[in-house]
């Protein structure tokens, strides 16, 4: 256990997340009655929310695979709006280039997404440079009824993982693709499932699994509540045959981190299980500051800092 802790708390995509706080604190003063730390952005619109993301993608992603990274800028701005709740609307694109050949790759890989999520690309700016590398930021606006958020996880929850274990790791990456693969119509069907939970009032709290993982993504949304939780490490999905310390820090094209009041968790789950969709109880919010990481008889705590109250 001593070793994953010290392997976890060194990995740059979780230290990163657990840094976050940190980047969130010059916007929130102008950010008005929004509070930051949330996946989107949620502005209130009459009885509904306006949902907004955006997403930069990774130089040296763009470089080594520009067809996925551009695949990717959109799935994982869908994925933001389903996590709240919502239901994507459309998309638009920022896009430094040095030239449009060089940068075809990266428009089919938007496009296969743009059809395969059935969520159009309206607009967005390019802009021919002299500099050799291609950069790619995207972002989204979505529609909820009732959000799912970031900011109201309570003492006494379960902590639920639902993730889609079809797929495969993209190279040696620690990208777990089951979205390119999926059949024509599955995956705005799956991604349905979270404004379905959200407007039967089953849940109100969660994050889409991102780029710190699983452990990253908790300790997000504990900075958030100003809570703790213990998480049950063998609880976890996971494909066969990956090991444990992998798949922690792996980012899954649909995963999600829902906290959920224990009378409701059997019902959550069962949606996922529905549509084939693994999900399982595998931890549980505390009221102490702090998150324990537990496997089998072993227990160990994992540093994150906790603030409560702090609306980050």
């Amino acid at each position: 256990m001593l070793r994953l802790i010290d392997f976890l708390s060194a990995h740059r995509a979780v230290t990163d997340k657990l840094a976050i706080e940190h980047v969130y604190q010059p916007a929130q003063r102008v950010a008005g009655n929004i509070t930051i730390g949330d996946d989107c952005a949620a502005i209130p619109d009459g009885d509904d929310f306006l949902l907004m993301a955006a997403e930069g993608i990774l130089e040296s992603f763009v470089a080594e695979d520009p067809w996925f990274a551009g695949y990717s800028s959109v799935m994982v701005n869908i994925s933001d709006i389903a996590a709240m709740g919502g239901r994507p609307l459309a998309i638009v694109d920022v896009l430094w280039t040095p030239d449009l050949p060089a940068s075809t790759p990266i428009w089919e890989g938007m496009a296969a997404a743009s059809r395969a999520y059935q969520v159009p690309i309206v607009g967005g700016h390019t802009t021919l440079t002299n500099a050799s590398s291609i950069h790619l930021a995207a972002a989204v606006v979505g529609k909820a009824k009732n959000l799912i958020t970031s900011f109201e996880a309570c003492a006494g929850d379960d902590l639920l993982i639902a993730v889609d274990l079809r797929g495969n790791y993209r190279g040696d990456k620690p990208f777990w693709n089951a979205s390119v693969t999926a059949p024509e119509g599955r995956l705005r069907l799956d991604l349905e499932l979270l404004p379905r939970l959200a407007e039967a009032g089953w849940c109100r709290v969660g994050k889409d699994i991102s780029n710190g993982g699983v452990i990253g993504t908790l300790a997000m949304l504990l900075q958030c509540s100003g809570t703790g939780a213990e998480l049950w490490l063998e609880e976890i999905p996971r494909p066969c045959g990956i090991e444990l310390d992998r798949w922690l820090i792996s980012f899954p094209s649909y995963g999600f981190l829902l906290s959920v009041r224990p009378e409701r968790s059997a019902e959550v789950a069962g949606l996922f299980h529905g549509r084939d969709i693994a999900c399982s109880r595998v931890g549980i919010v505390k009221e102490n500051d702090g998150l324990m990481l537990t496997y089998g008889q072993a227990r160990q705590a994992f540093p994150v800092r906790v603030s409560r109250g702090h609306g980050i």
